[in-house]
């Protein structure tokens, strides 16, 4: 039987092209070998503050650009606002209230929130910061050492356990500096774990495929040997 070219190539897998490795241990492993961590960043409401409050955080920002000796990324994310798990939740609730008064009150809330969602999509953001770490830019290393690991750096972090834990402790040290930084000025930061991880690279990649099939969690996968 003959050969499909056209078959053949739409076997390949798209992750072949993402320049994520793997990601473990609430790290992302490129596949440059370097690594990379996500904050999830709060925010604030800057406009509200008062003059002096808006000069304390400025200046304490300046202070955070200033103190690092590495590059980061800040990333500001922007999806649809799925309700439907909290109208879900309220028609729920309004079913097993008894006191009748709450329950009316609970059925004009639910068909607010249906009337307002309906004039426009309301939009949730995520506000994120990327904390990288590149061991090839380690100047402690020596050139030889450096050139090795330049090769196959991928391969070098997924064979050798205690390579990655030793790149991770020196990211580890990059996210408590830049955590406290951020801290400084008011807002709150939590590093996303594994899970959290593969679900927003998930959602980042495949929006319409996670709007419909949600991922399947992690402690829920079992691996037979």
């Amino acid at each position: 039987m003959a050969n499909n070219p056209g078959k053949k190539k739409n076997s390949v897998s798209t992750q072949q092209y993402l320049d994520i490795a793997e990601i473990k241990d609430d790290t992302v492993v490129m596949k440059d070998g370097t690594l990379r961590a996500v904050l999830l960043v709060s925010s604030i409401n800057f406009s509200l503050k008062s003059e002096d409050e808006q000069n304390a955080v400025i200046a304490s920002y300046v202070r955070f650009l200033n103190n690092l000796g590495f590059t980061l990324q800040i990333v500001i994310q922007s999806r649809e606002l799925d309700i439907d798990n909290y109208l879900k939740y309220l028609e729920n609730k309004e079913k097993e209230q008894t006191n009748q008064l709450l329950r009316v009150q609970t059925a004009d809330y639910i068909d607010y929130i249906k009337e307002l969602t309906s004039l426009g999509k309301i939009m949730n953001k995520r506000f994120m910061v990327i904390v990288p770490y590149n061991p090839l830019t380690d100047k402690r290393k020596g050139f030889f050492s450096l050139i090795g690991e330049a090769l196959k750096p991928a391969t070098v972090i997924r064979l050798k356990e205690k390579t990655f834990a030793k790149y991770k402790e020196m990211l580890d040290r990059r996210i408590e500096s830049v955590a406290g930084g951020l801290e400084s000025m008011g807002v709150s930061v939590a590093r996303l774990d594994t899970q959290s991880l593969i679900e927003l690279y998930y959602r980042t990649y495949n929006p319409e495929t996670a709007a419909n099939e949600e991922l399947v969690d992690l402690n829920r996968i079992r691996v037979d040997a």
